[in-house]
């Protein structure tokens, strides 16, 4: 199919062929027929896209101070290396769309194939012939709207939700200042709510169109105060609706001194907002921010999981808000047609961006049209150019996210003997982007594409943690060696389902990885090494200063993302399991009392026992401040003593004598491990890691997160 997108580091803008999204639970595929060109937000994302990397670093300074952070941790080349990974990676444009069902997926209710539905959303809503939206993010269309109208539904929505928080009232006189698309749509809903409305905006014919849709009055900037005391008859405006898109901060200074004694103004643009303080504070004037589309918005549990808010205490959510935008075009209070000044086909989208780009005043509403013959469900695969001669091992990457891309594809890439196939992602443009990086043969959104690909022999697998369980089961039946990255599962149960097919995948000489990388860095092997022939247990401590993660992320989501210690503390319990050379058989976890983020369980201790009689703590805190480096490992036993500093230095303490390993950044093991995992599709053979050493540590973190909740020790 054909999509919008553009390179971030470049700023170049293009429409390609990509691969069709699929289907998945809690969302819809559809086959748009217009989408809208939002010009004050993609213009300024182009504009952004286009600046030198300064200028991208000034934009964003918060992203240039991680960056110095990286390098200091993970040294120049590596940094710079993800840093242009990211630039790289392709954007996706346009959230507001209009088009046909073609399917639906799981849990989907109230909606079929064929139906007309208008969608928003960044990254779901795109300037794309097929589009996957989650159900929240869609409306039905009511007779009698075009598909055209409908595209307005997103702005529509904004506009909407900055009058649901001005509350206006029938009779009040209300200000709008910046008669952009936003403005003018805010315009009319006020004139539909029965409001008198006063428009500002530098732009003439701006004014002019708005005083066309209904304002009672309209002005230049500089003539906003004197036309507000005459339209307010010199008691001051209601309500201030801001629609501008300005750094400066004039909007809010002109909305304090136009507005009456406890008087609102609303900020719905992006606007400076330092605000003057005397005439704020003698009018006590009510500010408040309108939240783009309205409640639900940057929810990913309205967003991504489709849990609404309860209607009696949320009236309006943001697919409320589009269904009433709808409803509002249905009845033809507003005139969406009017603000339409271009129409382009998706063949010549970039046409349209190029004259968004040279008289920006002179566009608002920008229409770009779909073929009705584009649309069909089902997966695609695109072919590519330029693949690799196929090698002894041919690599279906399944998931590249951000850890798959800065980590481990890098150390794929590397090895002589690797051929990347194909490549699987939920985007079209990240896999055909990630395709071609890759010199893959093909790519493709189905993951059961790559596991009916007979050029594949070995699978990696980094997609989000509650889909590891079922494509590694899929992928082991289907005959393909896996590697998947942690953790291997979420459940118990799915823990006994792998298990079952792993044991006659097994015999059948397939390899199970899973990315417990810790044990494969040059100062793991030397600490195991270290303590090889001791005689005595050990005891070993593992401080983990993690960092917060907010509790909206996916991977704080049990369902999803399991939690911190399935995710993430596997990796130090099997660490633990690598040195001393046993299996954990029982497990103690015991998290603080509460905190302030509501999250309690990722600042816990875990107290582990294993089979040879070693004992082993984890101090997993995101409390810590993130100047201490993350991770310190410690063991005693034999009369000797190990120190491990963030995989960067290991101090080997032994008959009174300290030795040092140091390497000059931070060696976590992820080359090692996946030349390992390679070499052992190749030539065959056992695996370095047993697939009981699998099982253990993942059930340990599985009692363990279950334990954080109970206070029970469990028998592993």
């Amino acid at each position: 199919m054909k999509q919008v997108i553009q390179n971030f580091r470049t700023g170049v803008l293009k429409v390609e062929s990509v691969p069709a999204p699929v289907v998945s639970a809690g969302q819809v595929l559809v086959a748009n027929r217009f989408s809208l060109i939002s010009p004050g937000t993609e213009r300024s994302t182009v504009q952004v896209a286009q600046k030198t990397l300064l200028g991208k670093a000034l934009e964003r300074p918060e992203m240039a101070k991680k960056v110095f952070a990286a390098v200091q941790k993970d040294g120049l080349l590596a940094t710079m290396r993800r840093v242009s990974d990211r630039l790289e990676h392709p954007a996706a444009l346009g959230y507001s769309c209009a088009g046909v069902v073609l399917e639906v997926g799981r849990g989907i209710a109230g909606l079929a194939a064929g139906d007309r539905v208008a969608c928003a959303g960044q990254n779901y809503a795109s300037h794309a012939e097929i589009v996957s939206v989650p159900k929240h993010l869609c409306a039905k269309v009511p007779d009698g709207v075009s598909f055209e109208d409908a595209s307005f539904v997103t702005l529509g929505a904004i506009a909407l939700q900055g009058l649901r928080q001005l509350e206006p009232r029938l009779g009040e006189r209300v200000a709008v200042i910046g008669l952009g698309l936003l403005g003018q749509l805010t315009v009319q809903l006020l004139k539909a709510s029965g409001c008198r409305v006063l428009g500002s905006d530098l732009d003439r014919s701006r004014q002019e169109l708005a005083a066309e849709l209904g304002a009672d009055c309209t002005t230049g900037p500089a003539d906003l105060s004197a036309a507000a005391e005459a339209f307010s008859e010199g008691r001051g405006v209601d309500g201030v609706i801001i629609t501008a898109s300005t750094k400066s901060d004039l909007p809010v200074e002109a909305a304090g001194h136009i507005a009456r004694q406890k008087g609102r103004v609303v900020v719905v643009g992006a606007v400076g907002m330092t605000l003057p303080r005397e005439p704020y504070y003698r009018k006590e004037l009510e500010v408040r921010l309108s939240m783009s589309y309205g409640p639900g918005r940057y929810d990913r549990s309205y967003e991504e999981e489709g849990r609404d808010y309860p209607f009696g205490y949320v009236r309006w959510t943001e697919q409320r808000n589009m269904e009433a935008f709808l409803d509002v075009l249905a009845q033809k209070k507003i005139n969406v047609a009017r603000l339409v000044t271009d129409r382009h086909p998706i063949d010549q989208a970039e046409t349209a961006y190029e004259r968004l780009a040279q008289s920006s005043s002179a566009c608002l509403g920008m229409l770009i049209s779909y073929p009705t013959a584009a649309g069909r469900s089902g997966p695609s695969v695109l072919p590519l150019k330029g693949a690799r001669p196929a090698g002894p091992v041919r690599m279906g990457i399944i998931g590249a996210g951000q850890h798959a891309r800065d980590m481990l594809l890098p150390s794929l890439s590397r090895l002589p003997d690797v051929t990347i196939a194909a490549v699987c992602t939920g985007s079209g443009i990240t896999a055909k982007r990630m395709g071609e990086k890759l010199q893959a043969a093909s790519c493709t959104t189905d993951f059961r594409a790559v596991l009916r690909d007979d050029a594949v022999n070995a699978v990696l697998i980094a997609t989000r943690h509650n889909t590891h369980a079922e494509i590694v089961c899929e992928a082991l039946r289907a005959g393909k060696h896996v590697f998947v990255e942690k953790p291997l599962c979420l459940t118990e149960q799915e823990l006994d389902l792998i298990a079952e097919q792993y044991t006659g995948s097994a015999a059948t000489g397939l390899q199970l990885w899973v990315g417990f990388n810790r044990r494969y860095s040059s100062h793991g092997a030397k600490v195991i090494d270290f303590f090889r022939d001791r005689r005595n247990p050990l005891v070993m401590v593992y401080r983990v200063n993690a960092g917060a993660i907010s509790p909206t992320h996916w991977i704080q989501d049990p369902q999803v993302g399991g939690g911190r210690i399935v995710g993430e503390v596997c990796h130090f319990v099997d660490f633990m399991q690598a040195v001393c050379g046993a299996r954990p058989i029982s497990v103690h976890a015991v998290r603080i009392g509460s905190h302030t983020s509501g999250m309690a369980e990722d600042q816990c201790m875990l107290s582990l026992t294993f089979k040879d009689g070693s004992i082993g703590t984890v101090i997993y805190t995101a409390g810590g401040d993130t100047a201490l480096p993350k991770e310190r490992f410690e063991a005693f036993g034999d009369g000797k003593a190990v120190t491990l500093d963030d995989f960067a230095l290991t101090e080997f303490y032994s008959h009174g004598k300290r030795t040092r390993h140091k390497t000059g950044v931070r060696d976590k093991g992820f080359d090692r491990e996946m030349r390992g995992f390679t070499q052992a599709v190749a030539q065959g053979g056992a695996p370095s890691m047993q697939f009981e050493d699998i099982y253990a540590v993942t059930r340990a973190c599985l009692l363990a997160a279950a334990g954080l909740k109970t206070g029970a020790v469990y028998d592993v």
